[in-house]
C-alpha cells in the first residue's frame, strides 16, 4: 500500500465537503448576485466534479489493492532465472520402476598341465578322484599334456526397481560339457534364473549348498567333500539382512543307483525310478564381522517301483534322504580367510560335487526279501586356507575329503573314498588379470578289493576377467 497517497486524498475530501456547505447559499442568491459571481461559481463547481471523479478513482484503486494484499503475502511471486536452481521433480511410482541395471560379465580362461599319473580322458583336465582308475591299468598309460579353455565364462545380470521390490535375472554359460558332452568344449548352462522380492524360480545354487566354501584355486571341478549343485527351484527368502538370511526351496528331484554284484540280475532289470516329490532345502546365514556361519538342510523321498510281474519277491521302495550341511567363512586376520564345511546325510550324493550313487543294493539275510536298496551315508570335508601375501600375490592350500559308507551288496571294486589336496601360487598383475601354477593331488580307495590309487599333476593358468555395467 502506498501511505503517502492517502493524505493528499483525504484532504481533498475535506474541501469538497466544505465547498458543498457554501453551495446552497450561493445559488440562494442568484437572483440578487451578478452574473460574474454566477460564473465564478459555475467554474468553481467543475473543478470540484473533477476532483471528485478523481477521489473516486483513488478509492477504487486503494480498495483493489487492499483485496489483492493477503494473496501476496500467502504466495509472493518470486522470479526465477534460467540459472536459478530447480526444485527435483518428484516422479510417480511408476517411472520410478523403469530405472534397471545390466551387467555384463564373464572371463576368458587357458588351462595347461601335466598329469603325472592319469584318469578318466572325458575329465583330462580336472582332479576327480571318482574318475580315477577304479582296477590297475584301467586308463593306461600314464603321464599326459593337456589344454584347454573349459573354463571360459560370460553372463548377464539385470535388476530393477518395482514397487514388489527388486526384480533379478541372471543368464550364466561356460564352456565345459558334462553328461553327454564329457570331455568336450561346449555350452554348458550354469544359471538360468530370477528374483522379484522374495521370491525366486530357475537354475541356481541349491540352498542345501554354499558356494562361498569354494577356495581361491584354477582347479576346475573343485573339493571332493563338498556340496556343490546348481538345481532348478523355486525359493522364498523371507529374512535377507546385513546380520542374518534364511532361506526355503523346493527343488527338481532326482537320484543314481547301483545294483552292485547284482546288476546283471534279470530281478533288476525292471526296476524303475518314481520321484513323485520334490526335493525339501532350507538355508540360515549368520552374519558377523568376523565371517559367516550357514547350517543347511536337505529332506528328500527316493521311490522306485518293480514294473517285473514275474518277480516273486518286491523290489520296489520308498526310502528317505537326508543330510546337514554346516559351513563357515572365517576371516582370521586381515589377509587370511579359512573356508571350511562338514556334511554328512544319507542318499544325497547326487547334490555332492564328487560322489556315484544315492542308492545301492543290500544283503539283508531274510529270505523273504533277501536284497533291498537303500540310501548310502556320507560324509563330506573341506578345509582351505586363502592368503594374500601382497596386492598381487595371492595362494591356497588345502584338503578334502569324501567317505562313502558302502553296503555289503556293493562291488568290491566301487569306490568308497575320496582325498583331494592342492597348493597354489597366484599372481595379479593388475586387478582383471590372474595367473600362476597349482599343485593338485587325488588319491581314490575302492570297497573292498583292497586298490588305491594317486594322481599328481602341475597346472597353469591365465584369466582374463571382463564386465561392463549399464544403466537406463
Amino acid at each position: 500500500m502506498r501511505a503517502h497517497g492517502v493524505v493528499p486524498a483525504f484532504s481533498s475530501v475535506c474541501v469538497f465537503l466544505a465547498l458543498l456547505s457554501v453551495v446552497p447559499s450561493a445559488s440562494a442568491q442568484t437572483s440578487s448576485a451578478p452574473t460574474g459571481d454566477v460564473q465564478q461559481l459555475s467554474e468553481k463547481l467543475q473543478r470540484l466534479e473533477r476532483e471528485m471523479e478523481e477521489l473516486r478513482g483513488q478509492l477504487s484503486a486503494m480498495q483493489q489493492s487492499q483485496k489483492a494484499a493477503p494473496e501476496v503475502s500467502a504466495a509472493p511471486q518470486v522470479q526465477v532465472s534460467e540459472d536459478t536452481p530447480k526444485a527435483p521433480v518428484e516422479r510417480p511410482p511408476a517411472e520410478e520402476a523403469n530405472k534397471s541395471t545390466l551387467d555384463l560379465y564373464g572371463f576368458v580362461m587357458l588351462d595347461a598341465g601335466y598329469d603325472f599319473k592319469t584318469n578318466d580322458p572325458n575329465w583330462f583336465d580336472v582332479v576327480r578322484p571318482t574318475k580315477l582308475p577304479a582296477t590297475p591299468g584301467q586308463f593306461a598309460p600314464d603321464g599326459k599334456v593337456y589344454f584347454g579353455v573349459r573354463q571360459t565364462r560370460f553372463g548377464v545380470k539385470t535388476a530393477t526397481d518395482t514397487s514388489f521390490g527388486k526384480l533379478k535375472t541372471q543368464f550364466e554359460f561356460e564352456l565345459f560339457g558334462t553328461g553327454v558332452d564329457a570331455g568336450q568344449t561346449t555350452f554348458r548352462l550354469r544359471h538360468a534364473y530370477g528374483e522379484l522380492g522374495a521370491f525366486g524360480a530357475g537354475q541356481t545354487w541349491s540352498p542345501f549348498m554354499d558356494p562361498d566354501v569354494f577356495p581361491n584355486t584354477v582347479e576346475y571341478w573343485g573339493p571332493t567333500g563338498m556340496v556343490f549343485f546348481r538345481n532348478i527351484q523355486f525359493r522364498w527368502m523371507p529374512i535377507r539382512s546385513d546380520n542374518m538370511r534364511l532361506t526355503f526351496a523346493v527343488e527338481r528331484p532326482g537320484a543314481s543307483a547301483d545294483g552292485g554284484v547284482y546288476a546283471d540280475r534279470i530281478e533288476l532289470s525292471g526296476v524303475r525310478p518314481k520321484f513323485d516329490l520334490p526335493d525339501f532345502s532350507w538355508q540360515a546365514r549368520f552374519m558377523r564381522k568376523w565371517g559367516y556361519i550357514q547350517v543347511a538342510g536337505i529332506f528328500r523321498k527316493i521311490s522306485w517301483v518293480d514294473t517285473n510281474s514275474t518277480n516273486t519277491v518286491p523290489i520296489g521302495r520308498d526310502v528317505l534322504g537326508w543330510g546337514i550341511n554346516t559351513s563357515s567363512n572365517l576371516q582370521l586376520s586381515k589377509k587370511d580367510i579359512a573356508r571350511l564345511q562338514v556334511v554328512y546325510g544319507e542318499g544325497i550324493q547326487n547334490y555332492m560335487n564328487d560322489a556315484p550313487i544315492d542308492i545301492a543294493i543290500k544283503n539283508t539275510g531274510n529270505p523273504n526279501r533277501p536284497i533291498e536298496g537303500v540310501p548310502l551315508p556320507v560324509l563330506g570335508v573341506v578345509s582351505f586356507l586363502d592368503h594374500t601375501w601382497s596386492e598381487r600375490f595371492t595362494s591356497s592350500v588345502g584338503y578334502s575329503l569324501e567317505n562313502i559308507y558302502n553296503s555289503n551288496g556293493e562291488s568290491a571294486s566301487d569306490f568308497h573314498q575320496g582325498h583331494y589336496a592342492i597348493g597354489n601360487l597366484l599372481f595379479h598383475p593388475i586387478p582383471k588379470v590372474t595367473m600362476g601354477g597349482e599343485f593338485q593331488f587325488g588319491r581314490r580307495l575302492n570297497f573292498s578289493d583292497g586298490f588305491n590309487v594317486n594322481d599328481y599333476r602341475m597346472q597353469f593358468s591365465f584369466k582374463y576377467d571382463w564386465g561392463k555395467t549399464f544403466e537406463f
